[in-house]
């Protein structure tokens, strides 16, 4: 049982009063006693604001699911659905014409484009490799993927034939990007002989190569004799380092499994090791102990001769939780929990203040901002309810005001249905929209659940509202001014192994105008970068077509009668339970809230919360419409069980599902299904974290 002390009122967790007292506050010079009377007062204002925005959540829905049942048979009428929706308060007016006033942002936000990572805030060495990522070897990149046309090569010796085949492709890049006045980067003899097309892109030198920059990326062209590669390179090039993930985000939310005080506190010390820039991890790797720390700065001598350097580590935000969960790690003094997304906010941004008065060793922004990324917020209010307490918070802290600044997540439909009305209530703080395509199929799913059978998943990839979703998104920010002040992005590519897909497919974001997107890995994130050294995507963006309307994105996406055979319904559930069981195992059993879940075909994907939202959610639709019987879903998870249970065969750490269906995590599974229709907006959060505290307490 964790020891409880009070601070103002409120009963808070030992161990995370005693830090942040003495590792925030008192580095800071702020007054405790102080803080705590000001933050029982914030919560005594927005702890019941974030109470009755959830009720009208519940509210509306219910609305929403009398509507369809009341119509249950009848075809669907867009146009009284719409006036519908209006009526109830789910569509509320645009506000007139407006353009974000948010100042003092980082230029990696807001007029570079560039990779993106999202790194669970738990996991130290995870969090160091995503900091790091800022820059990438390309030659690593291919040699160890398939994005070179071919498998990744094997563990053991050099492959001499590959290795000629990843420098070929890094010459093939320099051609592209970075064109000499004559002849190919391949016929080059060294570093004396390079004259550029495009003089301007020499940005200096390094102390072991060169500097170049196009479309606002840098690259570093690194030439040393004393490696086997650069031994053996005609011009003496060892390597191509490229800037990769321009920002990352440290996730407190749908990738990690934190559900009690014990949770909080690693997340918490762990923010603030980056913030601070003391965060290190030791880990066994080939018979050796490595010790993983922050990256230092790249300098070099800049063209005029003076000395210069750029930043080694990405620009950090931190994700805090949505505004539906409480933790117990603090108690108000009714004995409730405090919202989780509350104490989030306040925490980091403390932890963030640090770097904000120049208490780090390295420094996180140099505009003097702090960068929280907030998902799952539903329609305006709920956003004028975060831009509201983010001034409380920064009164709390002696900050000025609209130094934090907001990341929109646009995944929920009542956001992106009144999306511009989201942006207007954070205008002077927004420096993010993002969408989130696998969260707001999650909420289409479970706002139509009355509505009908839903179509098989995949089939929802070509649906109309997710395209008129992805472009109406880039459209409206565009509209209101975030080109060149915020990131407009798109959302994961979720194989990490399938890189030489990825660099087929993931250019399109660009194509799309978004001047970022979510990589799942340091090396995915130097791959796509080359994308942004092909495409302009400032330029792109001056140039894209009109989107769809609101009436496309109001479509819902109804299987309209199709009869499936038995065979589909077998594929499509077998394929929801799989997933699902994949992922929820390793949440419930290893607090794991992301990592490389195996699919039914045994391809390894990055599974996160959102992703279990649409497997649960789809099922729970078709039991609903007697698609399929619980019998069928209790026989498919039987047998996922034992797919799930021979794919993690090799996992010490491994509890198999199969002789424990009474355990936490066959439970989870269950009730995440059986009982889907009733969790708020369809959100797994509720059944994960009780069943995680049982097998916590267990």
């Amino acid at each position: 049982m964790t020891q409880m002390i009070e601070r103002a009122g409120l009963q808070v967790d030992a161990g995370l009063a005693t830090f942040l007292e003495s590792e925030v506050l008192g580095p800071l010079g702020r007054e405790c006693e102080a803080f705590w009377q000001g933050f029982a007062a914030l919560l005594s204002e927005f702890a019941p604001r974030n109470a009755a925005l959830l009720a009208k959540r519940e509210a509306l829905q219910a609305e929403i699911d009398a509507w369809h049942t009341a119509r249950a048979g009848e075809p669907h009428d867009a146009a009284a659905y719409k006036a519908f929706l209006t009526e109830i308060g789910y569509l509320v007016p645009e506000p007139g014409d407006f353009q974000i006033g948010t100042q003092n942002v980082d230029p990696e936000i807001a007029t570079m484009a560039g990779p993106q990572l999202v790194v669970p805030i738990l996991n130290a060495r995870f969090l160091l490799n995503a900091a790091n990522a800022r820059w990438g070897s390309l030659y690593d990149a291919f040699y160890g993927t398939d994005a070179l046309d071919a498998a990744p090569a094997k563990p053991g010796g050099y492959d001499a034939a590959r290795g000629a085949a990843v420098i070929a492709r890094g010459r093939a890049f320099l051609d592209s990007a970075f064109p000499l006045v004559e002849g190919s980067w391949a016929d080059l003899a060294g570093r004396e002989k390079i004259a550029l097309a495009n003089p301007e892109q020499m940005v200096g030198e390094t102390p072991k190569g060169i500097l170049l920059r196009n479309n606002g990326l840098h690259v570093e062209v690194v030439f040393d004799a004393s490696t086997p590669v650069g031994a053996t390179d005609t011009a003496g090039i060892a390597d191509i380092m490229v800037e990769a993930a321009l920002t990352t985000i440290a996730d407190c939310e749908d990738s990690v499994a934190a559900v009690d005080a014990e949770d909080k506190l690693l997340a918490y010390s762990n923010w603030l090791g980056i913030i601070r820039g003391t965060l290190e991890e030791s880990f066994e790797k080939g018979g050796k102990t490595l010790t993983r720390r922050l990256a230092e700065d790249k300098p070099y001598k800049a063209m005029d001769g003076s000395a210069q350097s750029l930043p080694g580590r990405s620009l950090m935000f931190v994700r805090n939780v949505g505004h539906l969960m409480t933790n117990p790690a603090i108690r108000l003094p009714d004995g409730s929990e405090i919202p989780e997304g509350i104490m989030d906010a306040v925490f980091t941004s403390a932890i963030s203040t640090l770097d904000v008065e120049g208490h780090g060793r390295f420094g996180n922004s140099r505009a003097g901002s702090i960068y929280i990324v907030k998902p799952k917020m539903h329609g305006p209010e709920e956003c004028a309810f975060t831009n509201d307490l983010f001034d409380c918070v920064e009164d709390l802290l002696g900050l000025k005001r609209h130094t934090i600044k907001v990341g929109v997540m646009d995944e929920e439909r009542r956001t992106s249905a009144n999306l511009v009305a989201c942006i207007y209530a954070v205008r002077d703080r927004i420096v993010f929209i993002n969408t989130g395509f696998l969260d707001r199929t999650g909420d289409e799913i479970h706002t139509s659940m009355r509505a009908g059978p839903m179509m098989r998943k995949g089939a929802m990839k070509g649906s109309d509202w997710l395209k008129a979703y992805e472009a109406r998104n880039v459209a409206i920010g565009l509209a209101h001014g975030l080109s060149g002040k915020a990131q407009i992005g798109k959302g994961m590519w979720a194989a990490p192994d399938l890189m030489g897909q990825m660099m087929v497919e993931k250019i399109g974001h660009l194509k799309a105008g978004a001047n970022t997107a979510w990589v799942p890995s340091p090396t995915a994130a130097t791959l796509h970068a080359l994308h942004y050294h092909a495409e302009n995507v400032f330029e792109i963006q001056q140039n894209l077509p009109e989107p769809m309307g609101l009436d496309a994105l109001l479509s819902i996406p109804l299987a309209d009668g199709v009869n499936w055979s038995e065979a589909e319904i077998a594929e499509e559930l077998d394929n929801n339970c799989q997933g699902l069981l994949g992922y929820v195992v390793r949440w419930v059993d290893q607090g794991v809230g992301c990592s490389k879940v195996p699919d039914i075909n045994d391809v390894g994907l990055m599974e996160d919360r959102a992703t279990l939202r649409i497997s649960s959610q789809h099922i729970a639709n078709w039991l609903l419409h007697g698609v399929v019987s619980e019998a069928q879903v209790m026989d498919s998870l039987t047998r996922m069980a034992a797919k799930v249970d021979a794919q993690n065969a090799g996992d010490p750490l491994y509890l198999p599902l199969i002789g424990n269906e009474d355990a936490p995590a066959f439970c989870a599974a269950k009730d995440l299904i059986f009982k889907g229709v009733e969790q708020p907006s369809g959100y797994t959060e509720p059944l994960l974290h009780h069943w995680r505290q049982v097998k916590k307490a267990g």
